[in-house]
C-alpha cells in the first residue's frame, strides 16, 4: 500500500507589490468599470455566513468569490474526519446550532447528523447558499488586492474586479504549514490526506498533540497502527475551558476510549528539530537527544499558515503572528479591507471555531454598512441568537465549574 501524497497549490503571496499593480491602476485611471461594493473572498463557513449577514444589513451589490466553490476547504478533509462541535436543532427554543453560520439554519436538522464530516458540512454549505441566493462566483481565483483612490482592484483569473471593500475569508485548511523543521517535507501534513486507510501498515508518529493530532491518532489507531504522539506541551492534560487550547469534549471521549483498547503512545516535552530518512526508516530527532523511529513517514499536525498570508502587506501584525485588527475587525493600516474567520484575533481572545468567528459576521456587516450609509436594523436580531459580539470585555472570565 503507498501513501496518498495529493499535491496542494499553495499561492505565492499576493501583495501591492505583485507585477503589474501599476499597470493595473493606469488602465484603472483610464476606464471606469463598475465597482461593486463589497467584494468577499472565500465561500467557506465565513464567507457563506458573512455574505448572509451582509445581505441582512441590506447590502445589495456584493460578491463572493472562490477559486473552486462553495464548502472547498471541507470537501477536503480526512474521510473520518468529523466535527468536534456537536450539531443539534435548538432553533425552535432560540438557541443556534453551533455549527450554523445563519439564523434559521442548523446543519444537525439538514444533514441529520450530529457530527458532520467534511462533504457533509460543504453540502450544507452549499444549500445555505442557495437558500439566500447568495452571489457566489466559483472558479475566480483572487492574484492580488491592490488599494487605489476609491477602494479596491481585486485581479483573478477572469479580470480585474472593483469594490469599495473587501472581506477576506479564504480560511486556512488549504495553507499548512509544511516547513516546521529541517525534513518536514519527509512528513504528510494532515491536511494533504484524503483517508488515514492509505497510511501504509507500521507505527506512525504524529507530530503534534492538539486536535488535528490527536483525531489523526485516533482513527490510525483504530486501523490497528501502533502510534506515537509527539508534542511540545501536553493539550490532553490541560484543563484549560476554552477548546482553542485544550482538546474537545468530543475528542478526549474518543482518546479515553482507544487508549484502553490500544497502545497509542503520547509523549509530551518533545520538541522536534529534524526529521531524516536513513535506508527505509524515517527518524524524527527531537531536543535532548530523543529519537523515534518508525518505517512509515510521520504524520505533521503543526496547524497552518493560513490564507492571510497572502495579503499579509495589507495587515499590521500583532506580537503572535496575527493581524492586528479594528474593533471592528478591519485592516488598522488598509481601511475597507475586514478579515473574518478562524485566524480573527482580539487581545487573548481566539475565534477560531464556527460558534465563535460567526460572533463577528454582523460587526463586519454593520461596519460596511455604516461607511455604505444603510442602517442595518435587521442586524439588531443577530444579538438574541448570540452572533453579534461586539462587547469583548464580557467573554474574558475563565469557567471554573
Amino acid at each position: 500500500m503507498t501513501t496518498n501524497r495529493r499535491k496542494k497549490r499553495i499561492p505565492s503571496a499576493l501583495t501591492s507589490e505583485t507585477p503589474g499593480v501599476e499597470a493595473i491602476r493606469s488602465l484603472l485611471r483610464k476606464r471606469k468599470p463598475h465597482r461593486h461594493d463589497v467584494i468577499v473572498v472565500g465561500a467557506g463557513a465565513a464567507g457563506i455566513g458573512v455574505g448572509v449577514a451582509l445581505m441582512h444589513a441590506g447590502v445589495e451589490d456584493f460578491l463572493i468569490l472562490d477559486r473552486h466553490d462553495v464548502g472547498a476547504s471541507f470537501e477536503r478533509w480526512p474521510k473520518e474526519m468529523k466535527f468536534i462541535t456537536p450539531s443539534f436543532p435548538t432553533n425552535s427554543i432560540g438557541m443556534l446550532d453551533l455549527n450554523s453560520v445563519a439564523i434559521g439554519t442548523s446543519p444537525a436538522y439538514s444533514l441529520k447528523v450530529e457530527h458532520p464530516t467534511g462533504p457533509q458540512f460543504a453540502h450544507h454549505l452549499k444549500e445555505v447558499s442557495e437558500h439566500f441566493e447568495l452571489p457566489v462566483h466559483p472558479g475566480v481565483d483572487v492574484k492580488s488586492i491592490v488599494q487605489d483612490e476609491d477602494g479596491f482592484a481585486i485581479q483573478t483569473n477572469k479580470g480585474t474586479m472593483l469594490s469599495k471593500h473587501v472581506v477576506w475569508a479564504a480560511g486556512e485548511f488549504q495553507y499548512p504549514r509544511l516547513a516546521a523543521f529541517p525534513g518536514a517535507e519527509l512528513c504528510l501534513h494532515n491536511a494533504t490526506v484524503s483517508s488515514w486507510q492509505q497510511i501504509p501498515d507500521g507505527p506512525v508518529i504524529v507530530i503534534g498533540g492538539y486536535e488535528s493530532g490527536i483525531d489523526a491518532a485516533i482513527h490510525l489507531s483504530r486501523l490497528g497502527h501502533d502510534v506515537t504522539v509527539l508534542d511540545k506541551d501536553s493539550p490532553w492534560e490541560s484543563d484549560d475551558s476554552d477548546p482553542s487550547v485544550s482538546l474537545s469534549t468530543f475528542t478526549h471521549e474518543r482518546l479515553a476510549f482507544v487508549r484502553s483498547k490500544t497502545d497509542l503512545n503520547l509523549e509530551s516535552g518533545i520538541t522536534v528539530r529534524k526529521v531524516v530518512r536513513n535506508g527505509d526508516q524515517y527518524e524524527v530527532h527531537a531536543k535532548g537527544r530523543k529519537k523515534f523511529v518508525s518505517p512509515v513517514s510521520p504524520i505533521l499536525a503543526t496547524g497552518f499558515e493560513g490564507s492571510v498570508r497572502l495579503v499579509a502587506d495589507l495587515f499590521e501584525t500583532r506580537e503572535d503572528g496575527y493581524p492586528l485588527l479594528s474593533e471592528h475587525d478591519e485592516s488598522t493600516i488598509t481601511p475597507g479591507l475586514f478579515l473574518c474567520g478562524p485566524m480573527v484575533r482580539h487581545d487573548k481572545h481566539v475565534f477560531c471555531f464556527i460558534y465563535k468567528f460567526r460572533q463577528r459576521f454582523a460587526v463586519v456587516a454593520k461596519a460596511i454598512a455604516t461607511q455604505l450609509g444603510l442602517e442595518a436594523e435587521e442586524l439588531e436580531n443577530y444579538r438574541q441568537w448570540g452572533m453579534y459580539l461586539d462587547d469583548l470585555f464580557c467573554c474574558g472570565e475563565e469557567c471554573v465549574c
